[in-house]
């Protein structure tokens, strides 16, 4: 879901750091409201940077990552999740890829974006235990978000990418969508299982907005 610089032109740039910054503000008010938001944003951003280091590889005009993204939404709530991707990606960028950090406020959108739609269409369900067809019915409406957000991306881009290329970026991603909800369900049963330590239901349980 990387998209490599040299793609995109600088006010382009500039205008997706805006909204970015804009999709980030939008959850002030929850933060103020519930602090315990803050620590579990932590968590979602440590974990989102564990999992795309754990298999990351070039496709085309982006990058494959394993996300993780409905074991971490699922586990710790929408908030969580949409500030822990910001916080996983400069992570990723000030420890192990410098130079995506020109890209954080576009490679942070093409996350949040699909995950906002995942909760408008889906609804919030941390705490829960789904099933396998509900997860994957998630991973499915996120990851066809991310990839068409790349799409996006690349539509305005300043270098011309054949369609085959994304179209090789998309397919790239079903194995992905295949795999995850095995480490979605096995982090749900952890949670589950240790519902009863304190420490699990303040991070982990609790329903978060």
């Amino acid at each position: 879901m990387h998209i490599e610089p040299g793609y995109i032109a600088s006010a382009k740039i500039l205008a997706a750091n805006a909204v970015a910054l804009g999709v980030v503000g939008s959850q002030a008010k929850r933060i103020v409201q519930q602090p315990q938001l803050i620590l579990k944003s932590l968590i979602a951003g440590v974990f989102f940077t564990l999992f795309m280091q754990s298999f990351h590889m070039p496709v085309g005009p982006s990058e494959l990552h394993f996300l993780g993204a409905m074991a971490i939404y699922l586990s710790l709530g929408f908030t969580p999740t949409l500030l822990g991707f910001g916080l996983g990606l400069l992570l990723q960028g000030l420890v192990f890829e410098p130079a995506d950090l020109l890209h954080l406020g576009v490679n942070f959108l093409s996350l949040a974006l699909p995950l906002m739609l995942v909760h408008k269409l889906q609804g919030d369900a941390a705490g829960k235990l789904p099933s396998v067809a509900a997860i994957l019915k998630r991973d499915a409406v996120f990851y066809s978000g991310v990839t068409a957000m790349v799409g996006f991306w690349l539509s305005i881009g300043e270098v011309a990418t054949p369609f085959s290329a994304w179209a090789a970026f998309t397919a790239s991603y079903i194995p992905v969508v295949m795999a995850e909800p095995l480490l979605t369900l096995a982090v749900l049963h952890l949670v589950h299982k240790g519902r009863d330590l304190a420490a699990v239901r303040y991070c982990f349980t609790a329903r978060a907005v």
